[in-house]
């Protein structure tokens, strides 16, 4: 290797030449002084002449005036040096040796500590997601990538939207944070999906159980915690192109990313677009309540969608500072199937099937636009982080004028406008007063504005405001034992605005006669809101084998919806109807997880248990409103039990085996609804997984065959409206690989993924069409390639 790569050097160095008689070329090569190997990735700096090493130790400082210069040589893991060169008609290559700097045992233990050995130190159960994770499982939707990881499944909306839900608890009870900030839409719906792009997404981190010590009230059933990408290299440039096509759905999509930087100074950029078709369930006729509905080809007519995404983000480093500033907008329409909202299709003059791509009436737009500045600054002692986002959500739903009840038929489709201001600062201070704690100080604002339009009511407009405050220390008792302990206050305030029907509705009055009113569906009020949260964790490595137990209380604000909601929810075939007595969410918590791994196999177990004082829900009543039943929230207690196991070996060298199972048990012990579950409880559910890589064939590199087999218990614990879900098993299939069709480049990295291979009508418990008996899709094949740029 030594010979190769000074015979490489020699011959590159007797093509040196001036570019003019002022202009010169410094080249050599940085060589371990110990070993004679070349060095990746040394830096060799002087003002503003810059270069880095390549794998044979090589560099090249361009365009160099005649002169002396002192070279700054540097490389992790190597003492820096400081060489002086004089440029001029003698000048000749340059060879530099390094040595290895001497790093003392106790430096070791508190900076060289891997990310892994920092999860294991850590109390919180979590799951970190790498980006090998997501381009390997990528679906429609990020949740849909996600839910292959135990205790994490979705709601879904359709095949192109879906919602976060961590051991069956979904909505505002999990929040998710993209670059330090909370993704703040309208969570609360059924029908809203999460309006993030899922490409160029390096690292998640998922939080299982209560997290409303740092992230807030929102945070009471977990996090999906969308990490900062990693700093580009200095003077790099990279970037890819993501190409899919899938058969269910026709779709299409493209996704391209760059990112590039200088010394200091950095940016990304990012564009998304996809467009799909109607997907395919494998029926041909959908039955609900007593009515038949006939499937076109099998394609569940009008859920359609198409998808714009952007983002843009600018960043500064060096030794005392980072900052990066990203800007980005997600903009989706999509369509909802025709036979689900009010049963139009049944009046309608759309022809729902003459296309599978038309988007018609219902549907629904969105745009979401984000801003968030993340600072580090670095001092001696301290580490700041500052956190600014704000974030604008555009939420249209339109479907057809019909009258309804006293009201006359509208003017226009626009049902309803949600539009949605946040505001949001975090600020944290991480220092270490001794080697034995880590301790973090930090406050969370928050404002919302939200405002509404349209013909239909559902929710008034109202503003939020959130404050909190916390601190936490990591104690290390001692290398192998670790404890943390945190405490958080937080405060809330909602002021809901009043509202008055556009038109009126009639009255009968005692006295016989008939009056017109115009009926009053929400009202001014401000409420306030304020709670104590806490943790206390343990994590103990012995050996192989990882001990954490968890013990939290934390809290939940309750929304406008479920404070002032006083109208028809259509998507749900359902009037909901808000409280204003309604008290937060206190939620107490025991995770444990214990995990054990070898080189050979590991296993691990993430027991919960969990009591809601007053879990808050919408509980059928025995009331109706133009033919649809009425809903109230309420509160009640909640017991929850349940967890994940999950199991990995290595059968022989290129075959690998996981497995893994969640399973969550709910029950009301107070309220109307003693003794039934909670809505949305997931049913027992196992995934086997098999990965066997084949050798390399002709232009293929690390072929691979993924299997996937689930098992899903039937779900006999409901609450009504729900109605019992059978069981199902479902067999889905990989083909990965890297394709080398450019010489001296990286290869192209390539996907297929057959899902549903034996087209199996099945139901899934928690998905948005559930109730109105509507299978998940059927046989979809896709092909995606991610081309490096």
């Amino acid at each position: 290797m030594l010979k190769k790569t000074l015979s490489v050097w020699l011959c590159f160095s007797l093509c040196t030449i001036a570019f003019a008689q002022d202009s010169w070329l410094i080249k050599g090569v940085v060589l371990n002084a110990n070993t004679l190997q070349p060095i990746d990735g040394a830096s060799i700096s002087r003002g503003n002449l810059f270069s880095i090493s390549s794998d044979t130790g090589e560099f090249t400082l361009k365009n160099v005036k005649q002169g002396s210069y002192d070279l700054v040589v540097s490389s992790m893991g190597f003492t820096s040096k400081t060489i002086t060169i004089q440029v001029d008609s003698k000048l000749k290559d340059v060879i530099i040796y390094l040595e290895e700097s001497a790093t003392n045992l106790d430096e070791i233990e508190v900076l060289g500590k891997s990310k892994k050995r920092e999860r294991m130190e850590t109390p919180v159960v979590s799951y970190n997601v790498s980006e090998t994770f997501l381009e390997e499982n990528r679906e429609n939707s990020l949740m849909q990538t996600l839910s292959k990881i135990p205790g994490v499944s979705t709601i879904n909306i359709g095949s192109g939207q879906s919602k976060p839900v961590i051991r069956g608890l979904g909505f505002n009870r999990v929040a998710v944070v993209q670059n330090g900030i909370k993704h703040e839409a309208q969570q609360w719906g059924n029908d809203h999906g999460l309006e993030i792009d899922q490409y160029g997404i390096e690292n998640i981190q998922i939080i299982k159980g209560p997290a409303s010590l740092v992230y807030g009230s929102d945070a009471i059933a977990g996090v999906v915690d969308i990490q900062p990408n990693a700093i580009p290299d200095i003077h790099s440039f990279s970037g890819d192109i993501n190409l899919l096509g899938e058969t269910n759905n026709d779709l299409l999509g493209v996704s391209a990313g760059v990112q590039a930087r200088t010394h200091n100074w950095f940016y990304r950029g990012r564009l998304t677009y996809r467009d799909y078709g109607d997907y395919k369930v494998p029926t041909d006729q959908i039955s609900y309540e007593n009515y038949i509905f006939n499937l076109h080809d099998n394609n569940l007519r009008n859920t359609a969608g198409k998808e714009a995404d952007a983002s843009f983000s600018l960043g500064y480093i060096n030794d005392n500072i980072q900052s990066e500033t990203t800007f980005s907008n997600v903009n989706a329409k999509n369509g909802f199937f025709a036979n689900a909202h009010g049963l139009e299709v049944r009046t309608s003059d759309i022809d729902y099937d003459s296309s599978n791509r038309d988007i018609d009436l219902p549907y629904h737009k969105v745009n979401h636009f984000k801003i968030t500045n993340n600072i580090t600054i670095f001092s001696e002692d301290h580490t700041f982080y500052f956190d600014l986002g704000y974030q604008n959500n555009l939420r249209a739903e339109h479907s057809e004028a019909v009258p309804h009840g006293y009201m006359p038929k509208p003017a226009n489709t626009k049902e309803r406008v949600f539009n949605k201001n946040t505001y949001a600062l975090n600020v944290r201070d991480a220092f270490k007063p001794n080697n034995a704690h880590d301790i973090v100080l930090g406050v969370n604002m928050e404002f919302q504005d939200n405002n509404i339009g349209g013909w239909g009511f559902l929710i008034p407009e109202y503003n939020r405001f959130t404050f909190g405050a916390f601190a936490f220390d990591t104690f290390k008792i001692n290398s192998d034992l670790h404890l943390l302990a945190g405490i958080r206050y937080d405060f809330g305030r909602v002021d809901t605005k009043a509202y008055y029907d556009w038109f009126p509705s009639t009255i009968n009055n005692e006295d016989g006669s008939t009056s017109y009113v115009y009926l009053q569906r929400a009202q001014d009020k401000s409420l306030d809101f304020g709670n104590f949260s806490g943790s206390v964790g343990l994590s103990y490595i012995l050996n192989h084998t990882t001990f954490k137990i968890n013990v939290g209380k934390s809290f939940r604000m309750p929304l406008a919806n479920e404070l002032a909601s006083d109208g028809v929810n259509y998507h749900m075939y359902r009037y909901e109807k808000g409280n204003l007595d309604l008290d937060p969410e206190a939620s107490y918590q025991i995770d444990l997880d214990i995990d054990h791994t070898t080189s050979a196999f590991s296993i691990g177990v993430s027991p919960f248990v969990n009591f809601f004082e007053n879990f808050i829900y919408l509980n059928p009543t025995s009331g109706y409103y133009e033919t649809l039943q009425i809903y109230e929230y309420t509160q009640s207690k909640v017991f929850r039990i349940g967890g994940e196991i999950r199991a990995s070996t290595t059968v022989f060298e290129n075959l690998k085996l996981d497995a893994s199972a969640e399973y969550v048990y709910s029950r009301q012990t107070s309220g109307a609804k003693e003794g039934f579950t909670i809505p949305f409880s997931p049913p027992l559910s196992g995934l086997l997984s098999a990965r066997y890589q084949f050798k390399d064939l002709l232009f293929l590199s690390k072929p691979q065959l993924i299997a996937d087999y689930r098992i899903t218990a039937s779900q006999e614990e409901i609450v009504p409206p729900e109605e019992v879900t059978d069981g199902y098993q479902l067999f889905n299939m990989s083909f990965l690989a890297e394709l080398n069709l450019f010489k001296n480049n990286s290869p192209v990295e390539m996907r297929v993924k057959l899902n549903n291979v034996f087209n199996t009508k099945y139901f899934d418990h928690t998905s948005f069409y559930r109730l109105i008996d509507v299978p998940e899709a059927g046989r979809n094949l896709s092909l995606s390639l991610t081309i490096p740029l």
